[in-house]
């Protein structure tokens, strides 16, 4: 490594050059800033923001993982039920690459797979794009809460979301939620949850209902015998009796129904949350001063 740090560090452009800042951002992702603050009025820590976004990044893991398998059972149970060979899209090229026996656990991984990449790369690449012009154009260091808003905002999307819709949905959160107000530290809006709430509305048919959140039923069409909604949606209908005849209390817990890709498992979401916690990342203080708010 000492090598590679070498070759930044050789090739290091000067800070007036346009692509200076893409640059750091590069070599910061394999090492960290060497600028540390030496004034006796700041406080020096070896947790800086860097490691902070990649912990929290790391956390979102487990979900996501989750996330892919249980897209894959849920999609493939579909197409069983309704005798599909295909998910009727693009995605079926890929997926037949495994197969599509709903009773193995690689090949529902792998339908999860290949549903959540190129939602997760598109926004990815929009979003890292979005930081980087505003970064270039206001001569500033690329932050990497990009990375973490990219990863949120991926994981709360339906699994058949177009990926033109995502683009635009992370663009709007990255720019509007955060780049009108400043940047990082003067927005005091959540880009993931405000680019996420702007495709919702703008978006609502294809967003929202009982057809989104089952990878390929939009595309082959309901069948008889067979619902995609999530939990609260039969809830909101069918109130407490509905939901307990069509899931369980462990199943909703854990994560076995319907819904946003990584919002499922209130399990390993609180894993995280204990993770987070654990890393000093985040204030179990707060995070309890927030649920009690709730309920007064």
């Amino acid at each position: 490594m000492k090598f590679l740090e070498n070759l930044f560090d050789k090739n290091r452009p000067p800070k007036d050059r346009w692509y200076f800042y893409l640059y750091e951002v590069v070599q910061n992702f394999f090492f960290s800033a060497k600028v540390a603050t030496t004034g006796k009025t700041h406080i020096r820590d070896k947790l800086d923001v860097q490691r902070v976004m990649v912990v929290v990044w790391l956390a979102t893991f487990p979900a996501m993982f989750w996330g892919m398998y249980n897209m894959g059972y849920f999609g493939l149970d579909y197409m069983v039920k309704g005798g599909f060979t295909s998910t009727g899209d693009w995605h079926n090229w890929l997926i037949q690459l495994a197969g599509t026996d709903v009773n193995n656990h690689f090949h529902r991984f792998w339908f999860g797979l290949v549903y959540f990449v190129p939602i997760y790369v598109t926004v990815f690449v929009v979003g890292i794009a979005c930081e980087a012009i505003f970064a270039t154009i206001r001569r500033h260091e690329i932050n990497e809460g990009a990375f973490v808003s990219t990863v949120l905002f991926s994981l709360s999307c339906p699994p058949d979301i177009p990926l033109w819709q995502a683009a635009t949905g992370i663009a709007f959160g990255i720019v509007v939620g955060k780049e009108f107000f400043g940047g990082t530290g003067k927005n005091f809006l959540n880009p993931a949850l405000t680019g996420r709430a702007f495709i919702y509305f703008a978006y609502p048919s294809e967003l929202s209902g009982d057809m989104v959140w089952v990878a390929s039923l939009a595309d082959n069409g309901a069948i008889d015998g067979y619902s995609g909604a999530t939990a609260l949606g039969i809830g909101a209908l069918e109130g407490l009796a509905g939901m307990q005849a069509n899931f369980t209390w462990g199943e909703t817990f854990f994560g076995q129904i319907p819904g946003s890709i990584g919002e499922t498992s209130t399990f390993l979401i609180l894993l995280a949350g204990a993770y987070m916690v654990y890393a000093k990342i985040a204030s179990w203080r707060i995070i309890f001063a927030t649920l009690i708010g709730m309920f007064l």
